[in-house]
């Protein structure tokens, strides 16, 4: 009796170690273990306040290339968007941010982004104290983007850099 309940016990074991295993057999569902680092999500919710002392409260954004990318910004001001609108510009590589700026200056009517620019890639709208507008996109090729804030004289204080891995 004590032999047969020994052996029920290491068959029972046995059976149960084999059965751990991290794939299934049937082929239906593959598991595998990543470490942390290596999984990455589809989507990526990033949150930017600024309010009226022109700052934008991140210097630097880290995505991964083809990400999700959903960009809040939040101005936490009281000033209204004529006299102290935010919005949030990323430009292409290699934009000459100064010169971009100069031209942007100009776009009054288009909430200082110039119709047709080919230097944005996304932007927020211009909004105001209180205000708040979300844009989705897909992050662009890997590299080094600078983003902005467009209204006039913000750009020199109201930057950061746009890290595409």
């Amino acid at each position: 009796m004590k032999k047969l309940s020994l052996f029920a016990l290491v068959a029972l074991f046995a059976f149960t170690a084999c059965n751990s295993n991290t794939e299934k057999s049937e082929g239906t569902e593959t598991l595998t273990q990543e470490s942390p680092a290596e999984v990455v999500a589809k989507e990526v919710s990033i949150t930017i306040n600024a309010g009226d002392d022109m700052k934008f409260d991140l210097a630097e954004i880290k995505v991964k290339e083809g990400q999700t990318v959903k960009i809040t910004l939040n101005h936490t001001g009281k000033l209204a968007k004529e006299a102290m609108g935010h919005n949030w510009a990323l430009l292409t590589q290699g934009t000459i941010v100064s010169d971009f700026a100069a031209k942007a200056m100009q776009a009054k009517d288009t909430d200082y982004i110039p119709a047709g620019a080919t230097e944005v890639i996304v932007h927020t709208k211009l909004i105001g104290g209180g205000q708040t507008d979300t844009i989705e996109f897909v992050a662009p090729a890997k590299g080094v983007y600078e983003f902005i804030c467009t209204f006039p004289g913000h750009s020199a204080l109201m930057k950061g850099t746009f890290y595409v891995e």
